[in-house]
């Protein structure tokens, strides 16, 4: 089994190769380092080429107790691919895992959660209420982003101020998560919110002497603001909003949501919001289609009910 960490390190060379995004190489490795972990510590020990499917599923089944389909999904996934790599690489005549299939998972079983409008109008007057200049445009800004371009946390926390093209309204997002930059247009309402903060932000880094640092978002000290920074002050600004907690995410379903039921294709939503697969943007066509809700209105239980009545399909 020593040859196991050697060959999980040449499968990552593999993977970076096909282009696959950083994180999910990661992932993979940091799965693949269990399974590693797993097969070391069976008595009595066990040759690589002996490990067989029914050993393969001993371990899924341990991993996965209490796991999410998804989770047990991308575990079965790691490990398949693995197999295949081990197959060309001689080291096994066949891939035990071939056949071992995930749970089937569907994309609309769990609709995304988005933030009413009511709230969205609370947690802005939380923020414009905040008594320190700066951290009241840096709320605005913040929010401003987050809603505007449906950017994910860790995105956010790494934008540098040259990653604002104010010239053209484009942000600069980079490809951590999906292995692929992509520039998203902000609107003038996003735009002016960004460009109000600048200058607080400045009195800030230059009070701070921290001029060197590239953030856009700056914390008191100056310095870039971490992502439990920003789910931090997200708390607090629904606390003050009275609201019930709002996660960093939900602003991502709302902004994919909201454009949606606002006419937009749904290729644009997906470049907007970088998903590699159109799957992940479809779903949020289920609840954003003004159209639906507008049929489901002419429904004749409205006139059992004492509601007007509906007007004729022309």
């Amino acid at each position: 089994m020593r040859r196991w960490d050697g060959l999980v390190n040449s499968y990552s060379r593999v993977c970076e190769a096909r282009g696959l995004a950083e994180v999910t190489i990661q992932n993979r490795v940091r799965e693949l380092e269990r399974f590693g972990s797993w097969l070391k510590r069976r008595r009595p020990k066990i040759q690589l080429d002996k490990v067989d499917s029914e050993l393969v599923i001993r371990f899924i089944q341990d991993r996965t107790y209490f796991r999410s389909r998804s989770t047990v999904s991308g575990i079965v996934s790691s490990l398949r691919g693995m197999g295949e790599f081990l197959v060309l690489e001689g080291v096994w005549t066949k891939n035990p895992l071939r056949w071992i299939r995930g749970p089937k998972l569907d994309i609309r079983q769990r609709l995304p959660k988005r933030i009413k409008p009511s709230h969205l109008k609370a947690l802005w007057s939380a923020a414009q209420s905040r008594p320190h200049e700066h951290a009241r445009y840096q709320a605005v800004c913040l929010l401003a982003i987050l809603y505007g371009t449906g950017l994910r946390r860790g995105e956010l926390e790494r934008l540098n101020k040259e990653d604002w093209d104010r010239d053209n309204a484009i942000l600069k997002i980079d490809g951590h998560k999906t292995g692929q930059a992509r520039h998203v247009p902000v609107s003038e309402g996003v735009w002016k919110c960004i460009e109000a903060y600048l200058p607080h932000r400045h009195n800030q880094i230059e009070k701070a002497g921290s001029l060197e640092e590239r953030a856009l978002l700056v914390n008191r000290r100056g310095r870039r603001m971490s992502s439990f920074n920003i789910s931090g002050m997200v708390r607090r600004l629904s606390a003050v909003a009275k609201i019930p907690i709002v996660t960093i995410h939900q602003f991502r379903h709302s902004c994919a949501s909201d454009l949606l039921e606002s006419g937009v294709s749904l290729p644009e939503v997906q470049k907007i919001l970088g998903h590699s697969k159109i799957q992940s943007t479809v779903r949020y066509v289920d609840i954003a289609d003004p159209a639906r809700a507008a049929a489901i209105n002419r429904h004749p239980l409205n006139q059992f009910l004492g509601q007007e009545k509906p007007q004729e399909v022309s």
